[in-house]
């Protein structure tokens, strides 16, 4: 690898910005950010398998190809959370030969931003407690923050506090899908932090006037141990490229994006800025535009849509434990899937770019099948298997993105701030899903009235749901239409500014499978960390 004061140096990063942590790893202050012209490259993917599609590896492997073909390029990603990490999907900094590092420090402790984010959150915990204790703050029975860490723990989603009193029941949610890490992904400067933090709500007194952490006096302790986690991480792809990576909120229970200052940063360094959006378009897609770009001000030149042979087969019906059969039938009817998200993609302006994540068991014909497929629609299509070649296996990506025209819309959300949140929610689940309607559960329809007393009808939604499907139901795949969409719960989300609506058995603490990823990690006598990896 080269030394991180290189990568730097390569982009023109300021040396007096860059703050080393080791040789591999730098901060960088939020003081060098200048203002953008690269371009923003969104890659985005069609609704995942369970074992994910690889949007991680395209990222990667189209900043690599980019500068394979001369262009100055960066990419920029989440944190990983270590509950993947050690659940099901394993590490989260690429695969194979397009990967970013150091990838062990990358995917355990790094530079200790999501710890700042757990402790931050916790600490507002326990002040909220501490008030209680001395009879303050909120009533007892009507306290909503509850406590986070960074792990799949189902045990944790429901417990017991204050056995010293006063005693109430709470829980832990994971950290990807608290407030704070939201806020850390919106927030624009350290002042604008800590009003975010400030206005958090967590709890209500008996009269039902909102408590929030500023009520508390701990938004500036909170912004004090959020102090290093607000500057983005260099780092550097296998081949040296750039590479910034920098908060971590998930795309099935929050927005799922990278940080907004993350983002401005690398467009003002980079011609060309790749990111990514958690999971399928409908999730982290939609919230990018309508949450991320609203937010900060920026809008993306491309997406870049990611599918694989299996994830086509998955929701054209085939046998969910043998996608590496041949099934052509089960992949022609997949493209039902694919289209929906280019036509989602289509419809906020943006031009739209397939890529096909080659797997080692891809066949060439259904290769063939699935650009014939993009070449009727008009859209442009590669191959990449940057998982075993690099940046010569993403060449082809990178040309068909040069070839393609950019957008040139500035924005076009998909709904007015000025709507009702019933109508946000409609339009979203009607433009994107498919849905016929969206209900709203009774517990959800006085949750949503309350919200409007306390926060207005001014804020974008977060859409909590299953990624694995366009509806709300994990087990319907494909591209099913006209189905209702039921919201069960409604949160208000007061200082990262949006209001958060869930949807089918979707949980803010998932749990570990019956055999986590966990089970394979080893540190070997050399001090080299096994297993993070898939197939490592």
């Amino acid at each position: 690898m080269r030394r991180i004061e290189d990568v730097a140096d390569a982009i023109g990063l300021p040396a007096q910005a860059v703050l080393p942590w080791g040789p591999h790893r730098a901060k960088i202050r939020l003081d060098a950010a200048r203002a953008p012209t690269g371009r923003l490259i969104l890659v985005s993917a069609m609704n995942p398998t369970p074992g994910g599609e690889g949007k991680t590896t395209m990222s990667i492997s189209l900043a690599m190809g980019l500068c394979k073909r001369g262009r100055n390029a960066i990419v920029a990603l989440r944190e990983p959370s270590l509950g993947p990490i050690f659940g099901m999907k394993g590490g989260g900094t690429g695969g194979g030969l397009a990967t970013v590092e150091p990838a062990d420090d990358i995917n355990l402790h790094f530079t200790g931003d999501i710890h700042a984010i757990t402790a931050a959150h916790n600490l507002l915990a326990a002040m909220v407690d501490n008030a209680l204790y001395f009879r303050e703050g909120p009533d007892p029975r009507k306290v909503r923050w509850r406590r986070a860490m960074d792990m799949n723990d189902r045990s944790l989603r429901r417990a017991i506090v204050g056995l010293d009193g006063p005693m109430r029941e709470t829980g832990f949610d994971i950290t990807a899908a608290s407030e704070v890490m939201a806020i850390h992904g919106l927030f624009s400067d350290a002042a604008d932090l800590e009003a975010r933090l400030g206005r958090i709500i967590v709890g209500e007194k008996r009269d039902g006037t909102p408590v929030r952490a500023a009520d508390l006096s701990a938004a500036g302790a909170m912004t004090a141990l959020l102090r290093d986690a607000m500057m983005p991480n260099l780092v550097q792809t296998a081949e040296g490229t750039p590479a910034l990576v920098h908060g971590g909120p998930f795309a099935n229970i929050a927005h799922g994006c990278s940080s907004i200052v993350q983002t401005r940063l690398a467009l003002g360094y980079g011609q060309d800025v790749v990111t990514e959006a958690g999971f399928g378009f409908d999730l982290g897609g939609e919230k990018f535009f309508d949450i991320k770009c609203r937010t900060a001000g920026v809008w993306p030149s491309f997406v870049v849509l990611v599918a694989t042979v299996r994830a086509l087969k998955f929701h054209g019906g085939g046998d969910a434990k043998a996608l590496s059969a041949p099934d052509d039938e089960a992949l022609d009817r997949g493209f039902g899937n694919l289209d929906r998200h280019l036509d989602s993609i289509a419809s906020f302006g943006v031009p739209g770019v397939v890529v096909v994540n080659r797997f080692p068991d891809d066949r060439d014909h259904e290769l063939a099948r699935i650009r014939q497929h993009c070449a009727k629609r008009g859209v442009g299509v590669a191959v990449c298997d940057a998982f075993a070649r690099g940046s010569e296996g993403a060449l082809e990506l990178a040309d068909v993105l040069l070839a393609t025209p950019p957008s040139t819309t500035l924005a076009n959300y998909t709904y007015p701030l000025d709507a009702s949140y019933h109508d946000k929610l409609t339009s979203i689940a009607t433009r994107f899903y498919g849905a016929r309607e969206v209900i709203l559960a009774p517990d959800a329809k006085v949750q949503l009235e309350s919200i409007e007393k306390i926060g207005g009808t001014a804020l974008p939604v977060c859409v909590a749901k299953t990624p694995l499907s366009l509806t709300d139901d994990s087990a319907v795949h494909g591209s099913p239409r006209d189905f209702p969409i039921t919201v069960r719960e409604v949160r208000l989300s007061a200082g990262a500014g949006f209001v958060v609506a869930l949807t089918g058995e979707i949980v803010t603490m998932p749990g570990l499978p019956r055999v986590p990823s966990a089970a394979r990690v080893r540190l070997e006598p050399d001090g080299k960390i096994r297993g993070l990896m898939q197939g490592d």
